[in-house]
């Protein structure tokens, strides 16, 4: 009776054991996937706030700054859920829905401005094109979810695609210009074709897209120009050269 009673009690702390670390490993896993998603919620949020900071750089009408206000105000709030005893996070989400209320319903569009200031360094020039590729996929993903209007996408899209347009077709332009002023009329002649390829692969053909079109087409013909009366100075200097010393061989010696 007794090795029976210790049998069963020996079970039961087994089963009670296999039970607590169950529960424990369960408790475990939620806590991970509770920190990933967590961490997910944090970098979408960096990368939100970043684009907004980049409104400095990257022209961004009412609507854009709403769509992004509200990816902000929609990560804040799950991040609540997971963490609700986060009173910074509580704090921050507040601040969003104040500015959202600020910024009203606003969504006029802003025309791309005609004179863009590049910057000198290429790092920041390439992460000002970065920038513009992601606000563009953010506008994109939000509309997938339903937090962004079908009109609203479509213009703001179609307005950053012009300026990411105007910026790559601007920074060829500008280091052609550089590389003729120094007579690399090779490398002038590739970043003005490189800004024509551009041009010409513009879906709409807008008259910004039309000027700088024939202004480009005009510059590669005078590089053209300027490579060819370079190459005739070169070979004209050649023969010269040559001709100068078939003078020399066939000139009569001196007698001394």
């Amino acid at each position: 009776m007794l090795l029976t009673l210790i049998i069963i009690l020996v079970i039961a702390l087994v089963i009670i054991a296999v039970i607590v670390n169950a529960v424990q490993q369960h408790r475990n896993r939620m806590a991970s996937l509770k920190r990933a998603e967590f961490s997910k919620l944090r970098t979408i949020l960096e990368d939100t706030e970043d684009i907004l900071i980049n409104s400095a750089n990257v022209p961004m009408s009412p609507a854009i700054s709403q769509v992004l206000l509200r990816r902000i105000a929609y990560t804040l709030k799950a991040m609540t859920e997971l963490e609700p005893g986060s009173k910074d996070i509580k704090n921050r989400l507040h601040e969003t829905q104040n500015r959202l209320k600020e910024l009203g319903n606003n969504t006029a569009d802003i025309q791309v401005p005609e004179g863009i200031s590049l910057p000198d360094d290429d790092k920041a020039l390439i992460s000002l094109i970065q920038g513009i590729k992601k606000l563009r996929l953010i506008l994109r993903s939000e509309h997938a979810k339903g937090n962004a209007e079908t009109q609203v996408v479509i213009q703001e899209d179609r307005r950053l695609e012009a300026l990411q347009l105007r910026i790559n077709v601007e920074s060829q332009i500008k280091r052609g210009v550089k590389a003729r002023s120094t007579q690399m009329l090779g490398s002038a002649r590739q970043y003005y074709e490189k800004a024509l390829a551009a041009l010409q692969g513009a879906p709409n053909q807008t008259d910004y897209v039309v000027t700088r079109k024939s202004e480009v087409i005009q510059a590669l013909e005078e590089i053209s120009n300027e490579l060819k009366n370079s190459n005739q100075r070169d070979r004209d200097k050649k023969a010269e050269l040559e001709n100068k010393d078939l003078d020399e061989l066939f000139a009569p010696k001196r007698k001394w």
